[in-house]
């Protein structure tokens, strides 16, 4: 009989410095560093002179807060000095390997763009409100488009078709709409035709095995050849197809007239008063329910979820299905709320740029909703410095959320680990 030898331990110290080694992360540190270089250079080395008038109220407001003044140049160093401060506490708990939540980043990116603005609006007024109202609007697409992502890769199934589901649901609901003379129909058939859209992606991904990402950009061509060929044979020549009734805006009593947050947050449609339920709806029954807890079985390990009695490829398809439903109700934004009508590929890129804002907010629904309201504010920020006639190019400001794009998907905003099993068919045994 043999006697199992015990095995050696390294010592205390020893295990808790190699746990350190091995959870020390320098992304964030070293991108709040840069941020805070291009911020010296910007602010100080190109310094302005003049002040930024910020305004901070509107006529309908409950009670009316005075403009900030800020001098471009003293501002600029205020600035700088405290997002320098933040790095080194942000090194400093890389360091010590240390948890400082997740105000720093909301901090950081507060006076940076604190100090862009007053650099950018020297000598010139801008309108916060407006800046925000136009963040919210510019940003309701992509947190359904991202709300729809989240779902279907929490499935197993890498949801890169989310340009084709806001298109074709842009589509539709304009079409519908203008037929039927009804918004609410025609939000319905949006999210319809974007489910069918799904649906088609979930068949070869779920049942045939082809390849997702595949799948999901061959559907995102088809579905713009497809619609820029019935805007030009059908739409253009019956332009009764394409003017449907935009929906109203409803404010919201008393909460309308908030300072700053009143118009941009009630002062909107009911797909936007439908966003604001379904993102929270969504945290919430991804990780407080039977339905969530299923569905991160079968996107982590589906063989145990199948092993537990979970049919695997029933609940992706119904789940990858749901995705579209809300991406969807996004793309009936485009023409039912935003545009008023459908042009040639209105989405832009956009499904691109929400399945960013998954990984950035690391396929987590608030996260993914926070990443897609810093694009819309990017693309707000472009429009409202052009309005102002700021010396930055506007061309700069349409690549940023690109820009942020590419560093998210690098991993320097944070690390993203994606469910286990999204993107791997589920062969029952």
């Amino acid at each position: 009989m043999t006697t199992q030898q015990p095995v050696a331990q390294p010592p205390a110290a020893e295990t808790i410095e190699l746990e350190r080694a091995v959870v020390k992360h320098w992304k964030a540190p070293i991108s709040y560093a840069v941020l805070t270089l291009v911020a010296l250079i910007l602010l100080v080395g190109l310094g302005r002179d003049g002040s930024a008038t910020l305004r901070l109220a509107t006529g309908s407001d409950l009670f009316q807060l005075p403009d900030a003044v800020l001098p471009a140049r003293p501002t600029g160093i205020v600035v700088v000095i405290l997002l320098a401060a933040l790095t080194a506490l942000s090194f400093w708990a890389a360091a010590t390997v240390r948890k400082v939540g997740a105000w720093l980043p909301v901090v950081f990116g507060i006076v940076f763009v604190v100090g862009f603005l007053t650099w950018a609006g020297a000598n010139a007024m801008i309108p916060i409100p407006g800046l925000l109202f136009a963040t919210v609007g510019l940003s309701v697409p992509l947190i359904l488009g991202a709300m729809g992502g989240v779902i279907s890769e929490r499935a197993g199934v890498v949801n890169i078709a989310i340009e084709a589901q806001l298109l074709g649901g842009a589509f539709t609901g304009a079409v519908v709409a203008s037929m039927t003379g009804s918004t609410i129909v025609g939000v319905l058939a949006a999210m319809v035709a974007a489910v069918l859209v799904s649906m088609v992606l979930a068949v070869f991904a779920i049942r045939y095995f082809v390849e997702q990402v595949i799948v999901g950009v061959v559907l995102n061509v088809l579905i713009v050849g497809l619609t820029n060929f019935l805007y030009s044979s059908l739409l253009t020549d019956n332009p009764a197809l394409n003017s449907p009734v935009r929906l109203p805006k409803i404010p919201i009593p008393i909460l309308e007239g908030i300072p700053l947050i009143g118009p941009a947050l009630f002062k909107q449609s009911i797909i936007v008063y439908a966003m604001y339920i379904i993102v929270p709806l969504i945290a919430w029954g991804l990780f407080k329910t039977t339905w969530g807890l299923r569905l991160r079985a079968i996107g982590e390990h589906p063989l145990a979820a199948d092993t537990v009695g979970i049919k695997v490829t029933k609940l992706r398809f119904w789940n990858v299905a749901l995705a579209g439903a809300v991406a969807g109700l996004g793309g009936a934004y485009f023409t039912l709320d935003s545009n008023g009508a459908f042009t040639r590929e209105m989405t832009n890129g956009l499904g691109y740029i929400a399945l960013a804002a998954v990984i950035f907010g690391q396929w987590h629904p608030i996260k993914a909703t926070a990443a897609a309201l810093l694009f819309g504010f990017a693309s707000a920020l472009q429009q409202t410095l052009g309005a102002i006639g700021s010396p930055v190019p506007s061309e700069f400001m349409l690549m940023l959320p690109y820009v942020i794009t590419i560093l998210a998907v690098a991993g320097f905003i944070g690390q993203s680990r994606p469910p286990a099993a999204s993107g791997k068919p589920y062969v029952k045994q």
